[in-house]
C-alpha cells in the first residue's frame, strides 16, 4: 500500500508559495509513488482550477480567522480527525500558517513523518509570529528550505543543521510559452497603447509587503528614464501598496512611463515583450520571479538577497546589486538597453542555467528522496 502524502496549503490563490505546493502536488500525483491528498486552509482562488484533473478526491479546507479563538480549536479538532481517518503518514507544510497549524495537528494526530517549510530569509514575519514558528518547527521532523540562504537563516535562528534540507524551487517551463502570437497581440491584451519603439523593464511581485520595495525599483527607474527616454516599466503585482506606488510614480515624474498591470495571470506573455527583468526586494527566500525570467530568456538585474546568487552569475545571466542602490541597479539596465546582444547573450544562458539545475524532475526527485529517508527512520 501507498504511503498517503498530504500536502497542506494556504490557499489557491496567485501565490510563489501556493503555486510551488500545487506543483509539487502535481508532480507528486503524476509519479505515483504516493498517495497523494490535497487539503487546505481556504478552499478560494484561481490557482484551484489547475488541479482538478488530478481526481485527489476531497479537498476538505480548514478555514481560521485567528490562532486565538475558539473557531481554530474546532478546526484543529477537525483537522486531526481527518488526518487519522485518512490514514496520513506524511504532512507536508509550504508556509507559515500551514505550518504552525499542520505541524500542530500532525503531532496530536502522531503521523509519523512532519514536514515543514521555510521559504523566506527576512522582512516577513514580526517577532510574535517568529516565535509561534519555532514551536511549529520543533514539532516538525524535517524542515524544507528552498535555497542555501534560507537554510543559514534557520540555523543562525538555531535549527539543526541536520533537521534541514534544501530542495530548489522547480519551474515547470511549459508555463513560459505566450499565449499571444506577437508582439502587438500581447501589448493588446495589456491594454498598452504605446510606441511600437518602447522597450519593456518588467519587475513581477506582489503589491503587499515592504520587503518587495517597489520604491526602490521606482526610483532605478526614474534614473533609466534621464539615459533612454524609451524606456517603459511595467509593474505586474497586486496589493495594498499600489496606491502609494502610484503616487510615487507621479512624484518622480514618471507615471506616463509605468504601467500598474496588477495581477498578472499571463507572466508568458508579458516577459515575451521585456527586454530586461528586475526584482527589487529587501529580502528573499528563493525567488519565483527570478526563475521566471531567466527560464524566458531574458537577462535579470536583481538585488543581492536570499537565494539570488544562487540562481544569478553576475555578468553572465544578470546582475546583482545591493538592497536599495537604486543607482547601480538604473546602471546596470542601461548597459544592458544599450548593448542589447550582450543582453541576449545573458538572457539565453539563464534559460539554459534554469533548464539543467531547476527543474521539476530535480525537485520532485530530491522531495521523494527525503520522504523515503523520513519514512525509513520512522
Amino acid at each position: 500500500m501507498k504511503p498517503a502524502v498530504l500536502q497542506l496549503i494556504d490557499s489557491f490563490n496567485q501565490g510563489g508559495s501556493e503555486r510551488q505546493a500545487l506543483q509539487l502536488t502535481r508532480l507528486l500525483a503524476q509519479s505515483d509513488k504516493f498517495k497523494i491528498h490535497l487539503a487546505s486552509l481556504s478552499p478560494e482562488g484561481s490557482l484551484r482550477v489547475g488541479v482538478e484533473d488530478l481526481n485527489l478526491g476531497e479537498i476538505p479546507s480548514f478555514p481560521l480567522t485567528s490562532f486565538y479563538d475558539a473557531n481554530a480549536v474546532r478546526q484543529l479538532r477537525r483537522f486531526v480527525h481527518w488526518l487519522k481517518s485518512s490514514q496520513i503518514q506524511i504532512i507536508h507544510t509550504h508556509d507559515f500558517y500551514t505550518n504552525v497549524f499542520g505541524m500542530a495537528a500532525g503531532a496530536l494526530a502522531r503521523l509519523p513523518v512532519r514536514v515543514a517549510s521555510m521559504r523566506e530569509t527576512a522582512g516577513m514575519r514580526s517577532a510574535a509570529q517568529k516565535k509561534v514558528q519555532q514551536v511549529a518547527y520543533s514539532l516538525a521532523h524535517q524542515i524544507v528550505a528552498n535555497s542555501e540562504a534560507v537554510r543559514s537563516t534557520l540555523i543562525a535562528e538555531g535549527i539543526e543543521a541536520e533537521k534541514i534540507s534544501v530542495v530548489y524551487n522547480g519551474l515547470d517551463t511549459a508555463r513560459l510559452i505566450p499565449h499571444a502570437s506577437s508582439r502587438a497581440e500581447a501589448l493588446s491584451f495589456f491594454g498598452l497603447n504605446v510606441d511600437e519603439n518602447r522597450r519593456f523593464i518588467s519587475i513581477v511581485a506582489n503589491m503587499r509587503h515592504e520587503v518587495k520595495d517597489y520604491p526602490m525599483f521606482l526610483r532605478s527607474a526614474r534614473k533609466v528614464l534621464d539615459a533612454e527616454p524609451e524606456a517603459a516599466f511595467l509593474l505586474a503585482g497586486e496589493g495594498e501598496l499600489t496606491d502609494s506606488l502610484q503616487t510615487l510614480a507621479a512624484e518622480l515624474g514618471i507615471q506616463d512611463s509605468t504601467y500598474f498591470l496588477g495581477r498578472c495571470e499571463r507572466v508568458a506573455d508579458l516577459l515575451s515583450i521585456s527586454e530586461i527583468c528586475v526584482l527589487s526586494s529587501k529580502a528573499e527566500g528563493f525567488s519565483n520571479s527570478i526563475l521566471e525570467y531567466m527560464a524566458a530568456g531574458r537577462p535579470v538585474v536583481v538585488t543581492n538577497v536570499g537565494g539570488a546568487a544562487e540562481l544569478v552569475s553576475e555578468d553572465e545571466t544578470g546582475y546583482l546589486v545591493a538592497s536599495g542602490d537604486d543607482a547601480t541597479m538604473a546602471a546596470r539596465i542601461i548597459s544592458l538597453l544599450r548593448d542589447p546582444d550582450r543582453a541576449a547573450r545573458m538572457g539565453a544562458t539563464g534559460a539554459l542555467v534554469v533548464r539543467e539545475k531547476f527543474s521539476c524532475a530535480a525537485q520532485l526527485s530530491r522531495t521523494e528522496s527525503l520522504y523515503d529517508r523520513l519514512l525509513q527512520q520512522t
